[in-house]
């Protein structure tokens, strides 16, 4: 057992490394998304949300290629992107009906 944990603090994505301490700081993009998740669709930046979707995807591709593979940072950045990709459709879907209901008010009062 001790061995074991020797092995991977001592490894190139082990605990002094940036491989490991950085993943470690981006879970709190999926804890804010999480978070994210029990606001009100009218509180989500929809540009924002977008843009860390595309973030994160590329994330999850620089960690797959990256030497050594860095399984924790795409295990982050594939958590946060889809936590991110449902609150996006979460506001898409308020924009959406939002906009119906606004057009459906200026009918009726026309």
């Amino acid at each position: 057992m001790a061995s074991a944990v020797r092995a991977f603090v001592n490894s190139p994505t082990g605990p002094r490394t940036t491989h490991f301490w950085g993943p470690v700081a981006n879970w709190g993009f999926v804890l804010a998304g999480l978070a994210d998740t029990k606001k009100a669709e009218d509180k989500i930046s929809g540009p924002m949300t977008g843009a860390l979707v595309v973030y994160s995807g590329l994330f999850m591709r620089f960690a797959w290629r990256v030497a050594p593979r860095n399984y924790i940072l795409l295990a982050c950045h594939t958590a946060n992107a889809h936590v991110q990709a449902y609150n996006l459709q979460r506001w898409a879907r308020w924009q959406y009906a939002n906009d119906l209901d606004v057009g459906v008010e200026a009918s009726k009062e026309a």
